[in-house]
């Protein structure tokens, strides 16, 4: 191929597509999913507890913009870039939802379909936008952009939601159970032909949030409440080792990634 050719060629590409910013979506991924959703859930209780709720968001804000800051301008998917990024939007998700209920007094009962108002708005206005919600897409700032304020959109709404079925009568392990059984809706449904991928994908994006949410306040908050009484420091701390060791073994395998990607 000659020199003039290639030249042509990455003109026609243009110089805002970007190599794939995404895991694929594999069994490795659900599981880290849920993990950072949990470990964000008790991060963010303990970091109020200890600092206060205001010094708290400051501190967890500022860890988000620089996470997001370095997923921004990677060149490329990095195992530990995505996933610190993901976890630093669970916990900062975790206190937007937490300030409207406990910062300002708004129930979950508005809380939750705000959330839900709010992440149907980013989905609207990508899909105008790009005309696609796929994952598979983000090849360029513009859809990363819309990505990660799905993202973050999702953990608010999630937090919201687990908090509103726990204080509704189920508790945090009705709670699990609940989402645990409705996680596996959308695949079902995608499996017979009745929801097509993109769709199932975000369902059980949403889902996936009050599921590791409501097991990891089962795991850590006292009896009184429900849960095992472990702790919210230890629960943090475990969540958060496994988190690492799932990334790390991705990191070396690179067992999601693509075969493009994988090559480069």
């Amino acid at each position: 191929m000659s020199t003039e050719h290639l030249t042509r060629r990455r003109r026609a590409v243009g110089p805002t597509h970007l190599a794939s910013k995404v895991p694929e979506v594999t069994v490795y991924f659900w599981v880290i999913k849920v993990l950072t959703t949990g470990m964000g859930e008790t991060a963010s209780d303990l970091l109020a507890k200890k600092l206060g709720p205001i010094p708290a968001v400051g501190l967890g804000g500022l860890a988000l913009v620089v996470a997001l800051f370095v997923q921004l301008k990677a060149r490329r998917y990095v195992a530990w870039i995505y996933w610190t990024a993901i976890v630093m939007v669970s916990v900062f998700g975790t206190m937007a939802a937490d300030v409207l209920h406990v910062g300002l007094g708004v129930p979950y009962t508005i809380s939750t379909p705000f959330f839900m108002a709010a992440l149907a708005a980013v989905f609207a206005v990508w899909y105008a936008s790009e005309k696609t919600l796929s994952i598979h897409s983000i090849h360029t700032r513009r859809r990363e952009l819309f990505y990660w304020a799905t993202v973050l959109a999702t953990f608010a709404l999630g937090t919201a939601a687990g908090d509103l079925s726990a204080t509704v009568g189920l508790g945090y392990l009705g709670s699990a159970v609940l989402y645990a059984v409705a996680i596996a809706v959308p695949a079902v449904m995608h499996k017979w032909g009745a929801l097509n991928a993109v769709t199932a994908f975000w369902t059980a994006y949403v889902i996936t949030r009050p599921l590791g949410a409501s097991v990891a306040d089962w795991m850590a908050l006292s009896h009184a409440r429900g849960g095992l009484a472990l702790g919210l420091g230890p629960v943090t701390l475990s969540w958060t080792v496994a988190i690492i060791g799932f990334v790390g073994y991705l990191a070396v395998s690179r067992n999601d990634v693509g075969d493009t990607e994988r090559l480069a």
